[in-house]
């Protein structure tokens, strides 16, 4: 199981030199994957922030957690994702997602109706603009007829952010497989890779991707360590849907599903996921008690030492 980090779900507001700093500094530390939130209404955009970093690194992989697609045509994604492509050097991953029902409806005022449909759809023009540069789809969304192409890039993977059955169908039919969000062990083992691998069996596709991310912190105090998680993550076990994932994992919300403990029990919480099917995992680090950096350091450590051997 490869090892990521994912910067941003905590804070976004930090500036891009600083953020180039952490990728940098990941990849130092042997860290295999760095994934960006697109938050519409904060930070950076996720592409545009990744391709800079791209140019000061030259291993690690670089993928967006997710990019809504409702905000852009998948013309321009394509376009967009293609040249950050070009700009690292071939190690971007294009994490995209249907977003939440308000932010569509509420802030863009667009429709949030058949959203799995949508992504189907938006799929069938994107996938073959990046593996081809060529598409012609006529459907009920997206009517394209077009030639893309952009110097120096290839394609890459696409994966998306997909928890309900007919999302996670779809993710294993058309796409590099899912990234995952508050999705605990059971829900892994039971609902997320039983899914997503049969869909992509019956569909002849590779074994997909399961990037499981989740927040991680390496505390001995594990109730303080819960509590700071509760007070920093609690607004997404409102969020429709986490709350189905909450719900199948059977708690209330996410603090109860964030990899917690010292650095024994940490440890083998992730190798609990390795071992129910996660094929990464990614940790959204959460600094606890008077010593935030010490606490960043000790989760990071440990993360670095479990690169190659998990």
């Amino acid at each position: 199981m490869r090892i990521g980090l994912m910067l941003g779900a905590r804070r976004q507001g930090y500036s891009l030199n600083v953020f180039v700093k952490e990728v940098a500094k990941a990849e130092e530390d042997g860290v295999q994957s760095i994934w960006l939130p697109h938050i519409m209404s904060s930070g950076y955009d996720a592409i545009t922030a990744l391709a800079i970093a791209g140019r000061e690194t030259t291993r690690i992989e670089l993928a967006t957690a997710v990019v809504p697609i409702f905000s852009r045509h998948p013309l321009a994604m394509a376009q967009h994702a293609l040249t950050a492509q070009s700009a690292m050097g071939g190690r971007f991953t294009l994490g995209i997602g249907l977003s939440h029902r308000p932010s569509v409806e509420d802030v863009m005022g667009l429709s949030y109706q058949r959203p799995a449909k949508h992504m189907q759809e938006y799929l069938s023009v994107l996938s073959p603009l990046v593996a081809t540069g060529k598409v012609d789809v006529s459907g009920a969304f997206y009517n394209v007829r077009a030639e893309i192409s952009v110097p120096d890039a290839s394609p890459f993977p696409i994966v998306i952010a997909a928890l309900a059955p007919m999302m996670l169908r779809i993710a294993g039919e058309v796409s590099d497989g899912t990234i995952t969000w508050m999705a605990g062990i059971r829900t892994i083992e039971g609902h997320i890779v039983p899914r997503i691998t049969a869909a992509a069996s019956e569909a002849g596709r590779p074994e997909p991707r399961v990037c499981v991310a989740l927040p991680l912190a390496v505390h001995d105090d594990e109730s303080e360590a819960r509590d700071k998680i509760a007070r920093t993550f609690g607004r997404y076990g409102e969020i429709t849907n986490y709350r189905r994932v909450l719900d199948i994992e059977g708690v209330e919300g996410p603090s109860e599903v964030a990899v917690v403990g010292n650095e024994a029990q940490v440890e083998r919480r992730i190798r609990a996921f390795a071992d129910a099917g996660a094929t990464e995992f990614i940790a959204s680090i959460v600094p606890v008690g008077d010593d935030s950096r010490a606490s960043l350091q000790r989760s990071r450590d440990l993360l670095k030492g479990l690169v190659g051997k998990v």
